[in-house]
């Protein structure tokens, strides 16, 4: 017994040292060998696996599977035999006791919306496909395994229409939706050819049949929500005209839609409207769009139209396509009754009209709504008609596990019929730097234009020195961003002219609320509390930025829940910047060193006697083995 246990710590040691070495070899290539010679991140040549020795699900108890790895003669290069003898002893044995790899059945596991745990949930209104997440005694301790063959996307552009096969071993949608073009395996890759439920010829002609209904080109729409989002095609090709979409769908029968629309490098979560607000302040989106999203919008009382009402921005556009639009010429290919399609519209129509939205058009499959840019007439109406009232207490901002209402969210008073609630935005991409009315109006504490401005500047100087310690930044190796704890969004503004997008995240139950200055910036964001894991699937974000997270939640939840959580989003080979106070940093360190990252803490642009610290992290390649 002895001497198998011998055996076992030398395999144990051979495997940290490859995995170490690995790392370091990325590290090297992200920071360069010093902070002024940077050399731009490439996929590593060292193919680290781990043995998936059991088919247990991810419904079992013991999540952990035993770590095998190439001998050194079989992994290693001549080169990375050189850096062989930067592992000392003493790191090796404390890499001993580096997290295990999950089994590999947990390689597409989104915490909060597993299968089975919602199953446990009411159907009604979707209630099962809610955010659900473990309790304490519940969460893993182990990393998840990217499978075998894991290849680093497409970079953008050419990742809008090719993704890996590998990355995303899943062909159902290629075959449910092949007649409407969405996604199509060619070889080793998938092929989007932008179609979709309602354009399968394409998205690019889809948008210029809206265009012609609406202005989608002269920077006065911005900020599009696409409910039930498919692989996200929409989204993808409105970005040529400077319109970034929060897209979203349920984790459901349409196998991997929104991790499908990550991998190609566009916005997307996963999200369902539910029984629960959407998770995006009030007066967000200038455009919210569904094609045949079969969301039933005239049910309960219209509650799905209010909460689409809260999240438009006054004078936003709802476009509706597909089922019953133009029922009385299109009924025959929807295989429903005339009778059933024209109830439906009638029932839309009288929802919207109950809201105080106007009918800007149909036209073909197309109709298109508008909110008003104020409530002064809607008052009056409400006198006569109150159904569905105007909300009269709460925080219209507020939509971290908050339930719908059946109610007209108010928005600001104005003075005047003409005046727009809230305040007139800029058009893209001026309002993007200019302050925004929230903060003019003083609708958020302890901010003001002076503040804001400062904040600027303040994310100029940083994002400079970013993209110096991290070479991949300025050079198009990253495209999905995310940003922990995004405060006024001037990180995201900061990189706006770069070929990147960053999901905003404002943590819940901090003041002040900050997430609705972010979207009248032309920006995009989320609330979400960071004792939770995130509504995405593993491996989705190129870049993470994470400035101040652990102090904010060091009395809240485990520090190494939120890093674990961290690892599952992060794609291998992908970088985070922490900034946060130096005995913070050196306990975030101490965690991901077994995390198989690798760390550098770096000159702060202020110099070095500040008391906040910057810590670089590359996470490891490494995949799991194949069963």
């Amino acid at each position: 017994m002895a001497r198998e246990r011998t055996q076992l710590q030398v395999r144990k040691t051979h495997a940290t040292r490859i995995l170490a070495v690995s790392g370091l070899c990325i590290l090297f290539y992200v920071l360069g060998a010093s902070q002024s010679s940077i050399v731009p991140t490439t996929h590593t040549e060292i193919t680290n696996k781990v043995g998936d020795e059991n088919t247990s699900s991810p419904n079992e108890e013991t999540p952990y599977i035993s770590s095998t790895s190439p001998s050194p003669s079989e992994s290693l290069d001549s080169e990375s035999h050189h850096h062989d003898n930067l592992i000392n002893e003493e790191d090796s044995q404390e890499m001993i006791d580096e997290f295990p790899p999950c089994n590999m059945s947990y390689s597409e596991y989104t915490p909060c919306q597993h299968t089975n745990r919602g199953n446990k949930f009411d159907r009604q209104m979707l209630k099962y496909r809610e955010r659900h997440c473990p309790s304490k005694e519940e969460l893993l301790h182990c990393l998840i395994p990217a499978p075998p063959n894991y290849k680093p996307p497409f970079k953008w552009p050419r990742s809008r229409d090719y993704a890996w096969f590998d990355n995303i071993p899943h062909k159902e949608l290629s075959i449910e939706k092949a007649r409407q073009n969405w996604i199509k395996v060619d070889g080793d890759k998938f092929r989007f050819p932008g179609g979709g439920t309602m354009f399968r010829h394409g998205a690019d002609s889809y948008i210029d049949d809206i265009n012609e209904l609406i202005p989608l080109s002269n920077g006065t729409i911005r900020t599009a929500i696409d409910t039930g989002c498919g692989v996200a095609s929409w989204g993808a090709f409105l970005l040529k005209k400077d319109i970034i979409t929060m897209s979203f769908a349920p984790r459901d029968t349409h196998e991997a839609q929104v991790w499908f629309a990550l991998e190609r490098g566009v916005p997307a979560m996963i999200g369902v409207m539910g029984s629960q607000r959407l998770p995006y302040p009030a007066r967000a989106f200038d455009m919210a769009h569904c094609a045949r999203c079969l969301i039933p919008w005239s049910k309960y009382g219209g509650l799905y139209l209010a909460e689409v009402d809260r999240v438009l921005r006054p004078g936003g556009y709802w476009v509706l396509s597909g089922p019953p639009i133009r029922w009385r010429r299109l009924w025959r290919g929807w295989e429903r009754t005339r009778e059933d399609l024209k109830r439906e519209q009638d029932d839309i129509e009288d929802v919207a009209e109950s809201l105080c939205w106007k009918k800007v058009i149909e036209k073909d499959a197309l109709a298109v709504w508008k909110k008003p840019i104020n409530h002064i007439d809607c008052i009056k109406t409400k006198q006569k008609n109150h159904k569905p009232h105007i909300c009269k207490r709460g925080n219209a901002d507020e939509a971290w596990y908050k339930e719908l209402e059946n109610c007209i969210t108010p928005m600001p008073e104005v003075s005047s019929p003409d005046e727009v609630s809230g305040g007139v935005l800029e058009k893209w991409p001026e309002r993007a730097i200019i302050v925004p009315p929230r903060i003019i109006n003083n609708l958020v504490p302890g901010i003001t234009e002076e503040k804001f401005q400062n904040d600027n500047e303040i994310w100029k100087e940083r994002v400079a020195h970013y993209k110096h310690i991290v070479s991949g930044l300025p050079q198009g190796r990253y495209r999905n961003i995310l940003d922990m704890n995004a405060f006024l969004g001037g990180f995201s503004a900061a990189l706006m002219k770069d070929p990147v997008w960053v999901m905003n995240v404002v943590p819940a139950h901090f003041k002040p609320e900050t997430l609705g200055v972010i979207y009248e910036r032309g920006f995009i964001g989320v609330y979400h509390d960071w004792c939770e894991a995130f509504s995405t699937y593993p491996r989705t974000y190129d870049f993470i930025h994470a400035g101040s997270v652990f102090s904010m939640y060091q009395d809240r939840c485990e520090m190494t829940d939120i890093l674990l959580e961290m690892d599952r989003i992060l794609r291998p080979e992908g970088t985070v910047v922490f900034r946060d106070d130096e005995d913070v940093i050196g306990k975030i360190k101490s965690i991901v060193k077994r995390m198989r990252w690798n760390t550098k803490i770096v000159d702060h642009e202020s110099g070095s006697l500040t008391k906040e610290k910057i810590l670089v992290a590359v996470k490891s390649y490494w995949t799991g083995e194949a069963t």
